[in-house]
């Protein structure tokens, strides 16, 4: 019971039944109180009616009071001691001129002034509501009238009154704290499932979801933000594996290179030439795995750059100073580069990684560049970034690899006979990423590709 009371539902069903608990009593003292006053209100004003309806019926005279024998026998009156009146009609001194109901032992009032009283009656203890009106003549008090009913009916329903309130509100509250309880099970259900669900998720396996029916509600919007959570997550421990399996491949290629190597060379000794050209391939497979290397520790040192490493960069001198270096590979292909920069045009960000990411764009425009021309130019954007435009006139790439081409390793030849690991596109857009940017590409078959960078333009 107590692990129950511990649970949220446990819990709302518990407060849901307290605050109602103490509305209903606010609410119930309240009504006990109005009708306790509205009885009260009738009785004194169902006496005022009869004390004047009693008034009117005495004979007065020339100032005086004219008794009448069949006072008490007269219809009016016979009907207020059926009613249940007790009437009292008697001088200014106290003397009694006529009597008749019910309450005959109970104490008269006296006075000049009409008043309300209670009493209790000496014989059934009943609690007895009176009122004493003066009757006057010629300026002057000639009798008294009082009027006395009994409290017993307002009693009674006062008390019929406080007996539902009292079993009807903890009725109400323990019904509301069952339905209490049982809406927030139902409401709650999907986040049981939601943890049912947590529970058998594993690196190794997060197909699980929860695909509960769409409800436009807070819990029906968790519910589809685990399901995508979940989504992202299998995808991104799907990439890692994919990652690990394409770095290790390719980290055991140039490792395997060098260990054949090695090994022809030990198997028998060899001239000083052919010790020379073993040395000189196994500096080339190490300058290949040092690349790869120093490529996989950018990945994965992702965002985590010092801030304190980036200043303002002028991306007029940058890529002007990129493209010169790039010329002599354009002109050993026979290939047109232009750069068409305007003066202004600032970033914030870290230089080194900036020429890395524009280096690598222009080297595969040149790799995948057999004629033509490559063009590079910048203007400022909308929203204060500046976009900066790679294009060349190459063989272009097909729509099935385009959403690929930023993959880690991912290569668009087959046949990955051209040099590198596939990590130069993957490495630029972490790059622009990371300096709050981004890269998109378009290309056409045989119409060659443009990448357009954008980034945050430098405040000045």
């Amino acid at each position: 019971m107590m692990k129950r009371l511990r649970t949220v539902r446990g819990r709302f069903a518990l407060w849901t039944a307290g605050l109602l608990l103490v509305g209903l009593s606010v609410f119930g003292f309240y009504v006990y109180q109005s009708m306790a006053r509205r009885l009260a209100s009738a009785a004194d004003e169902s006496l005022t009616l009869v004390g004047a309806q009693v008034v009117a019926g005495l004979d007065i005279v020339n100032g005086r009071l004219i008794s009448s024998e069949s006072f008490a026998e007269e219809p009016e009156n016979v009907d207020l001691q059926l009613r249940g009146y007790t009437v009292w009609v008697t001088r200014p001194e106290g003397q009694v001129i006529y009597a008749f109901g019910p309450y005959q032992d109970l104490d008269l009032l006296t006075g000049g002034v009409a008043a309300f009283s209670t009493q209790s009656d000496p014989e059934s203890g009943d609690a007895v509501r009176m009122f004493v009106v003066p009757v006057l003549g010629e300026a002057r008090q000639v009798a008294a009238v009082q009027v006395a009913r009994s409290l017993e009916d307002s009693r009674e329903t006062l008390e019929r009154l406080a007996t539902t309130l009292l079993i009807g509100v903890p009725g109400l509250v323990a019904a509301a704290a069952l339905g209490g309880y049982l809406l927030a099970a139902r409401a709650l259900s999907p986040i049981d499932r939601i943890t049912q669900t947590a529970r058998r998720i594993s690196a190794e396996d997060l197909s699980a979801r929860l695909n509960l029916p769409g409800v436009d509600d807070e819990v029906g919007r968790l519910a589809v933000t685990f399901d995508e959570m979940l989504a992202r997550l299998e995808r991104s421990f799907r990439r890692e594996r994919q990652f690990t399996t394409d770095a290790s491949h390719e980290l055991r290629t140039p490792l395997s290179a060098m260990q054949a190597i090695l090994g022809t060379v030990r198997a028998r000794r060899r001239t000083p030439a052919e010790y020379d050209r073993a040395l000189a391939d196994l500096a080339e497979e190490s300058d290949r795995l040092q690349s790869l290397t120093d490529d996989l520790l950018r990945l994965a040192r992702g965002d985590a750059r010092d801030p304190g490493s980036q200043e303002t960069v002028e991306l007029s001198t940058l890529l002007a100073d990129l493209s010169d270096s790039m010329r002599p590979l354009v002109q050993a292909k026979d290939l047109s580069l232009t750069c068409r920069v305007p003066e202004g045009l600032t970033v914030l960000g870290d230089r080194d990684d900036l020429i890395r990411l524009f280096g690598n764009l222009l080297q595969n425009a040149v790799k995948y560049t057999e004629s033509g021309a490559i063009e590079v130019s910048a203007e400022a954007a909308a929203h204060g970034t500046v976009s900066i435009h790679v294009a060349d006139s190459g063989g272009g790439i097909d729509s099935e690899h385009l959403s690929r081409i930023f993959d880690r390793f991912y290569r668009v030849d087959p046949s990955r006979a051209s040099p590198g690991a596939g990590l130069g596109l993957a490495i630029a857009q972490e790059i622009a990423r990371s300096h709050g940017g981004r890269i998109e590409v378009s290309s056409q078959p045989g119409r060659g590709s443009r990448f357009t960078v954008s980034l945050p333009m430098s405040a000045t």
